[in-house]
């Protein structure tokens, strides 16, 4: 009965719960479909802030992934399972977010082989058991469990059903509802809202910035990129809101907290945008027909909001207006204002 308990009237919205390094979450609304994108919070912390911003989560219809860094993917799982919808991915997303949350083991070449003489003498004493049953079907019969009689035991048609699965869903980290699978560059369809995946310069295993369009509205999410390559350009003209990531200010980060290592990744070309490349992008390529510029993504280590918004302010200086072009940050610790069409 949920799914019909929808607005009075159809309407395109756009809610940041969480953007940044902690957890990262937007509710995309569109005709009669909502979708979240990302779940990078917990599912109590996500249902707590859509509700702070009057959404319900029990209305949301499926879960679009953009890559498998826990920031964007934590929650999913159980919000998935909680509300019993499906999760859209790329299938090098899914792989990378299935072996993240199934760690492999390492061994030394002593546990190794003991493993390994361990297994031997198990398949040896399965096949001296199956041995025993095939020489004497008398004692076969004889270790039947009281009650239950031979013919009973023989006949596996006669059974109560199948066996019980390997893996029960609550015991499994990685079950999910339905998973969907999408690849960047391909437009699909969900619900009510057309979804446009591309391909963004992230370190992950298949990362994806999204353009979703309904009702005659282009939103666009592009955080979690180096740089703005041809490609992601090309995605981001014509768009009535632009979430574009605003992550780090350069002299923050290199004298910042972080180890030589981290700062490298950052600055990388599979890194974060920093605060001068999206004001760069702003000033130098961007169309200007947005309504809305969110920035987002920013480090709280390595950024402060004021820097991030004088560097994009300057770069939008003469284009912003209250019909255009307005200037908005996202936070970590707390939703933003629903923006509506």
């Amino acid at each position: 009965m949920h799914r019909l308990a929808r607005y009075a009237h159809f309407m395109v919205r756009f809610t940041v719960l969480a953007s940044g390094s902690k957890g990262n979450c937007t509710v995309v609304t569109g005709g009669n479909t909502r979708i979240l994108v990302d779940a990078g919070l917990s599912c109590r912390e996500l249902f707590r802030r859509m509700r702070l911003v009057d959404e319900d989560p029990t209305t949301l219809d499926a879960i679009i992934i953009t890559h498998e860094h826990s920031d964007h993917v934590a929650g999913v799982a159980v919000t998935a399972r909680k509300l019993g919808i499906p999760v859209y991915f790329t299938e090098g997303t899914y792989r990378a977010w299935i072996r993240w949350l199934s760690p492999r083991k390492q061994m030394t070449y002593a546990q190794w082989l003991d493993q390994c003489r361990k297994q031997a003498a198990a398949r040896m004493a399965e096949a001296d058991a199956t041995a025993i049953e095939e020489c004497d079907p008398e004692e076969a019969e004889t270790s039947v469990e009281p009650g239950q009689s031979a013919s009973a035991e023989s006949s596996p048609a006669e059974t109560d059903g199948p066996a019980p699965a390997k893996h029960a869903p609550e015991k499994d980290p990685t079950w999910l509802p339905s998973v969907q699978f999408f690849e960047a560059g391909k437009p699909l369809k969900i619900g009510d809202v057309l979804v446009s995946p591309f391909t963004i310069p992230h370190d992950a295993a298949d990362p994806v910035g999204f353009v979703f369009q309904a009702e005659g509205v282009r939103m666009a999410v592009a955080t979690d990129l180096g740089y703005i390559p041809p490609n992601v350009k090309a995605q981001l003209k014509a768009v009535d809101l632009l979430l574009l990531e605003s992550n780090h200010d350069l002299e923050m980060l290199r004298d910042g907290p972080y180890p030589w290592s981290v700062k490298q990744r950052v600055l990388s070309r599979v890194g974060h945008l920093s605060n001068e490349a999206a004001a760069t992008y702003l000033e130098a390529e961007y169309d200007g027909q947005a309504t809305y510029v969110i920035l987002g993504h920013l480090s709280e280590s390595n950024n402060l909001p004021e820097l991030a918004r004088i560097a994009a302010e300057r770069a939008l200086s003469g284009r912003a207006s209250l019909l255009a072009n307005r200037l908005l940050l996202a936070a970590q610790h707390e939703p933003m204002s629903t923006i509506c069409f």
